[in-house]
């Protein structure tokens, strides 16, 4: 884990007092620390682009943040009572849920985030036939077992490998070997050739592609299973009950992050620029990872609990969701109601008016 308290820039701070006048001013004076989870990926966007223009301490939150590598190590940190907000995959949210963690998800943040990303002749398998029959195929040209990298067990990029690798293109598990990884191992695994392919996010495929011409996505989001739900807002119960207000304000701010990634805003991108890679990736990579994943961003938790559903009972099937995880009592939509009442105006347009 990496924990640091992010820098608050003085114009930002004073544009939004400008625009948001005696509600801010307010909000301010209310701030209530917040521990805060995430993962420097580009299914975490809305954080970043809150901390960077100001809203997310302008709806009332004094951020510290905790950065991890994936998701099954948030489940940890959510179950030791570490968190008091995280942005983190459907999956671990359930698992976490499952266990005892008293969280509910206010708000979706990306759906449909998975692809397959295929190297060299794991590639040109694809290229040369069916899908279902790529691995095999990759097997009698090389004589070994395709590896393929994809985040642990129970998360959201290892459930969808495996949906599609078992409901869409019924591959025999006995032509590939599944390597577990973080996020900077799944990336330093596909650009050093150590593995053929990996089911991953932005914005590692948009770095594998740039740095590699034989890095092909041979299956989208929607292809490796249909309308999944990826990264979500959750919020620890406790904190909902003392801080409603913040958390309406959190939801909204939310919201209007999503419009403006939605759109690919520069300032959007620019805000992302800073977190994701740890700042270090080239700014063309980043607004790329973006404007590829304009559709998937979404914001509205009424819009995953299917997914969530068919996920879970995927899951379960599968066995790397042991425990019973009541849907209706794990994501909580007035929140995101609230931010979009009529009384307020659309969500997102002043998270800290009231």
């Amino acid at each position: 884990m990496n924990r640091f308290r992010p820098l608050l820039r003085c114009s930002v701070l004073a544009a939004l007092c400008i625009a948001f006048g005696g509600g801010f001013t307010a909000a301010a004076a209310e701030t209530t620390p917040a521990e805060i989870g995430y993962m420097p990926i580009l299914p975490d966007a809305q954080l970043f682009v809150g901390l960077e223009d100001g809203s997310i301490e302008a709806a009332g939150i004094d951020a510290d943040l905790v950065s991890f590598q994936n998701g099954p190590a948030m489940v940890q940190a959510l179950l030791a009572g570490q968190l008091d907000i995280a942005y983190v995959g459907i999956g671990p949210a359930m698992v976490a849920r499952g266990k005892g963690a008293d969280i509910r998800v206010v708000a979706s943040n990306i759906t449909q985030q998975i692809s397959f990303v295929a190297l060299g002749k794991l590639a040109k398998a694809f290229d040369d036939g069916d899908a279902a029959e790529a691995f095999a195929r990759f097997k009698a040209d090389t004589g070994r077992k395709a590896r393929v990298s994809t985040f642990p067990v129970g998360s959201v990029p290892q459930t969808v490998l495996q949906h599609w690798l078992q409901r869409e293109i019924k591959a025999d598990p006995q032509d590939i070997d599944i390597i577990y990884q973080g996020a900077a191992q799944v990336q330093q695994s596909l650009l050093t050739g150590a593995v053929d392919g990996a089911a991953i996010l932005e914005p590692v495929i948009s770095i594998t592609q740039d740095r590699n011409d034989d890095a092909h996505v041979v299956a989208s989001g929607s292809q490796m299973f249909a309308e999944h739900p990826g990264a979500v807002l959750v919020v620890r119960q406790a904190f909902l009950d003392a801080h409603p207000d913040v958390v309406t304000r959190l939801v909204a701010a939310h919201v209007k992050a999503t419009r403006q990634l939605q759109a690919g805003d520069d300032n959007a991108i620019d805000a992302v620029h800073q977190y994701v890679g740890g700042g270090r990736l080239a700014r063309r990579i980043v607004a790329r990872a973006v404007k590829r994943s304009a559709d998937q961003f979404e914001a509205d938790p009424h819009a995953i609990i299917d997914g969530t559903r068919r996920m879970q009972a995927f899951q379960k099937e599968m066995g790397t969701l042991k425990a019973d995880t009541d849907i209706d009592a794990l994501i909580e939509t007035r929140f995101y109601d609230q931010a979009n009442d009529k009384n307020n105006g659309p969500a997102g347009t002043d998270p800290t008016a009231r």
